[in-house]
């Protein structure tokens, strides 16, 4: 059963592909949230991730005529996202390689409360991770996809998709290990 929300972007997404620039400006105004927010989580940096939403933007906007299947719009905007992200991580790696390693020393940072802790703990472990295992937790847990759509969005069956959480969560219950070992240390 789909929401009165899904059905809603299902309509825009159709009226969008028939070339109604103000349906494809309501779907961009309803998304663009969620694939900023992916973009951040990917990216790790504000500037980053709008520009990687920004790029996946102008895909979107270059290859919504040939999306098939209007329902799963959120699974394949995500993907793009995710691989304009995967391009700006790769742009940005290749960028600190090219310049010094010297530079002036970082300000100290204030003490983080408890709740702080555990959100940089987790986010530390995330980093650890594949670009793939944090997508795919991603789009579960924070975006709330189904395993269907997952499977959809990724071209795989619904078991590799249930068989790749398992081992993501178990590799991030690994990380986070590691985190508290590190921290432990200190």
């Amino acid at each position: 059963m789909r929401t009165r929300e899904e059905v809603v972007d299902d309509l825009l997404v159709l009226a969008a592909q028939a070339g109604d620039a103000a349906a494809f400006e309501r779907l961009a105004t309803r998304w663009h949230p969620r694939l900023s927010r992916h973009a951040r989580r990917l990216t790790g940096d504000a500037d980053g991730a709008r520009d990687a939403a920004q790029e996946a933007w102008v895909a979107i906007v270059r290859s919504l005529r040939r999306l098939r299947d209007p329902a799963m719009f959120g699974p394949w905007a995500l993907r793009i996202t995710g691989r304009r992200c995967a391009d700006w991580i790769a742009h940005r790696r290749q960028a600190r390689a090219r310049t010094a390693t010297s530079g002036p020393p970082a300000e100290p940072a204030s003490q983080p409360g408890p709740d702080t802790v555990d959100l940089l703990r987790v986010r530390d472990a995330l980093r650890r991770l594949d670009r793939s295992d944090r997508l795919l937790l991603a789009m579960f847990y924070l975006e709330g996809f189904s395993v269907a759509e997952i499977a959809h969005a990724c071209s795989v069956p619904p078991g590799t998709v249930k068989s790749r959480l398992f081992h993501a969560r178990e590799r991030l219950r690994a990380a986070l290990e590691v985190c508290d070992d590190a921290e432990d240390r200190r």
